[in-house]
C-alpha cells in the first residue's frame, strides 16, 4: 500500500565488511568510514490510454511477479512491482472536504510482512477515508490489535479453496517473470440498505471481488464488504454517496511500480567527487532480453459480469462466470514512459534528491499494443541466471554528474571506473532476516465472532515456502468473522449464504474467468494455499486462517 516513507537506522538494511576491507590492503579503513548508506526510491510510469467513462465497473491486468532485489533486506524494504489504484469515480461534485479512499495494494514487499522472502506477495490493499483503516484481505488490516480492527474485519472470504494468509498471499517461490492476472469486479452480493449501522445513511451495494488468473487457480477469492466504505460515512456526512460501495470505479487509472527503499551506499574519491552503489536489483528477462512487465490493462463495463449474475440470483439460468470481453476495453499503452528514480543518504532533504539517469540504460518498448516494457543497454546493465531464472541486473554503480542544463544526476559507470579508495566495492548489502518474526494471531475469546458460532471444522495447518504455518478452520460463509461485522441481519447473511452457495456449486478454480493473456506464462501462487473443503463442507463453506507462526 502507499505509505510514507520512513527514514531507518543504516545498521538494519546494510553491513559493511570492514575487516575484509582492512585485509585487502586496497585502501584505510579511514577511508572506508566515509561511506554513507542511503536508499533508492521513486516511480516507474506507464502511459495507458484513456477509455469512455462508461468502462466504470472495475479493471484487470497482467502483471510480472520477480524477485525485484538479490537479497531480501529486510523491513525497510516496501516496494511494489507494477501496480494501479482504483478510485470511485466521481459523481460530479467533488466533496468539500479532502477524500482519498480507493484500492490499490497489489505485488510487493511491505514494512509489516513478517514473513517476507524475495519472492513478493500479494495484498488487496482497499483504503478508507484518508487511511483512516485499511483491509489488505480476509483478517488482515491495519495494526495487528483486534481491540482496535482498523480494516481487519473489511474483506470477506469467498472461495472455498484458496487461503488467504494475513500475511499477503504467497506466490511459489522462485516466481519470476511469470504474469499474475488479477482484477477487481463488483459482484451483486450484498443488497443495498438505507440505513447504516442504525443510523440514516445509506450503504450501496458494490462488492468489489477480487479475481485471479494464476496457473493453478483461478476465479474469485475475496470481496470488500461494502460496510467498509460505508461505516466512515456516518461520522462524515460529505462522503456520503462518494465511496466504492455506492460508486462505480474510475476507468482510467494510473500505472505505475512504486518503490520506497532499494538499499544504496555512497562515498568520495580523493578529488571529492561522489560515487554511489545499489544492492543487486533485478528486472525479469525475456528470451530476447527485453523485459515484460505489464500486459493487458482491461476496464469494463457493468454489463460484463454484473447483469448476468444479477439475473441469476434473481432466478433466472446460472452465470457461468466468465466475464464477458464484449463488454471490455483493452487500454493501449503510449509511447515513452518515465521513471522519477532518485537516490540520496539518509537525513536527506527532499528537494536535495539527485535523480537517477534512468534513460541511459532504459528504453520504454511496446512490442504490441497491449504489453509494456523495457529494452536494456547491455554496456551497464547484465544478464544473468541468477537464482535460477533469467534476469536483468540493473548498474550498480554511479558516478554524480551534470547534465546539459547543469542539473546534477547518477549517473551509471563501470564497477572498474570506480576509485578503489570510495569503499564501494567491499560494501556488501547481505540478505537480512527476523529470526523470531511475531505471529498473526486472531481472537480466541468463547464470546468472540471468531467462536460464536464459531467453525464447522478445524482446525487444520498448511506449510508455506516462506517459512510459515497457517492454522485455519472452515466456517459457514455467512458466519465468517467478516460477515458477522458486515451491518448485516440475520436475514440479510442468510440472503448472501444463498447467493454464494450457487456460486459454489458452479463456479470452479478451474474455469476461465478473466480474460486471458496473450503472451507469457501465468504464475503460481503457493501449492500449499490451494485446499479442497471437508466431506460436507463442499458448498457455502470458506477456509478462514486462525494464526500464522513461524515453522518451529
Amino acid at each position: 500500500m502507499t505509505q510514507t516513507p520512513r527514514m531507518i537506522p543504516p545498521s538494519t538494511v546494510l553491513f559493511l565488511s570492514i575487516g575484509l576491507v582492512a585485509a585487502t590492503g586496497l585502501f584505510s579503513a579511514h577511508a572506508a568510514s566515509r561511506i554513507h548508506t542511503g536508499e533508492l526510491a521513486g516511480y516507474l510510469i506507464v502511459p495507458n490510454e484513456k477509455v469512455p467513462q462508461t468502462y466504470n465497473a472495475g479493471f484487470s491486468q497482467y502483471a510480472a511477479a520477480w524477485p525485484l532485489l538479490q537479497d531480501y533486506p529486510g523491513s525497510a524494504f516496501q516496494t511494489g512491482l507494477f501496480g494501479t489504484w482504483m478510485f470511485a469515480q466521481p459523481d460530479g461534485d467533488a466533496p468539500a472536504k479532502k477524500l482519498y479512499s480507493d484500492i490499490e495494494g497489489g505485488l510487493g514487499w511491505w514494512r509489516d510482512t513478517r514473513f517476507a522472502t524475495e519472492t513478493p506477495k500479494f495484498i488487496m490493499g482497499g483504503v478508507a477515508p484518508n487511511f483512516i483503516e485499511w483491509a489488505n484481505g480476509p483478517g488482515a488490516g491495519k495494526g495487528r490489535d483486534w481491540d482496535k480492527p482498523s480494516g481487519k474485519y473489511g474483506v470477506a472470504q469467498l472461495s472455498p479453496w484458496l487461503l488467504w494468509p494475513p500475511d499477503g498471499l504467497n506466490l511459489k517461490q522462485g516466481t519470476c517473470g511469470e504474469l499474475f492476472g488479477y482484477g477487481y469486479l463488483p459482484l451483486p452480493l450484498i443488497d443495498a440498505k438505507t440505513t447504516t449501522a442504525g443510523t440514516n445513511v445509506p450503504t450501496g451495494g458494490n462488492c468489489w471481488t477480487l479475481f485471479l488468473n494464476t496457473g493453478n487457480f483461478k476465479g474469485p477469492v475475496a470481496f470488500f464488504t461494502p460496510f467498509f466504505w460505508s461505516a466512515h460515512t456516518i461520522e462524515e456526512p460529505l462522503f456520503r454517496g462518494k465511496l466504492l460501495d455506492s460508486r462505480p470505479s474510475e476507468p482510467n487509472r494510473a500505472l505505475q511500480m512504486e518503490t520506497q527503499h532499494i538499499p544504496s551506499v555512497q562515498s568520495a574519491d580523493a578529488q571529492g567527487e561522489s560515487y554511489a552503489r545499489i544492492a543487486p536489483t533485478f528486472l525479469p528477462r525475456g528470451p530476447n532480453g527485453d523485459s515484460l512487465v505489464v500486459h493487458r490493462i482491461t476496464s469494463y463495463k457493468r454489463e460484463a459480469l454484473w447483469n448476468a449474475v444479477k439475473a441469476w440470483f434473481d432466478g433466472g439460468p446460472p452465470a457461468s462466470g466468465a466475464i464477458r470481453s464484449q463488454e471490455a476495453y483493452v487500454h493501449e499503452f503510449g509511447r515513452g514512459g518515465r521513471a522519477t528514480w532518485r537516490m540520496y543518504t539518509n537525513g536527506v532533504p527532499s528537494d536535495q534528491r539527485v535523480n537517477l539517469a534512468w534513460s541511459s540504460f532504459a528504453t520504454p518498448i511496446v512490442p504490441d499494443a497491449h504489453t509494456y516494457g523495457y529494452r536494456w543497454d547491455f554496456a551497464f546493465t547484465r544478464k544473468t541466471n541468477a537464482m535460477n531464472s533469467p534476469v536483468v541486473v540493473l548498474p550498480e554503480y554511479y558516478h554524480l554528474r551534470t547534465d546539459d542544463n547543469r542539473k546534477a544526476q547518477w549517473v551509471p559507470v563501470q564497477a572498474e571506473d570506480v576509485p578503489p579508495e570510495t569503499g564501494l566495492a567491499a560494501a556488501q548489502f547481505r540478505r537480512v532476516r527476523n529470526p523470531h518474526p511475531e505471529p498473526y494471531v486472531t481472537p480466541d475469546d468463547a464470546n468472540s465472532c471468531w467462536r460464536k458460532p464459531g467453525p464447522k471444522a478445524g482446525p487444520f495447518q498448511a506449510k508455506l515456502g516462506d517459512g510459515s504455518v497457517l492454522t485455519y478452520s472452515w466456517y459457514r460463509f455467512a458466519d465468517q468473522p467478516a460477515m458477522l461485522n458486515a451491518d448485516l441481519t440475520d436475514q440479510e447473511r442468510e440472503t448472501v449464504q444463498a447467493r454464494v452457495e450457487k456460486i459454489h456449486r458452479n463456479w470452479k478454480k478451474d474455469q476461465e474467468y478473466l480474460p486471458a493473456p496473450t503472451i507469457g506464462t501465468l504464475a503460481d501462487v503457493d501449492p500449499a494455499l490451494i485446499v479442497t473443503p471437508p466431506p460436507g463442507l463442499e458448498v457455502g463453506h470458506v477456509p478462514i486462517v486462525t494464526r500464522q507462526a513461524a515453522q518451529e
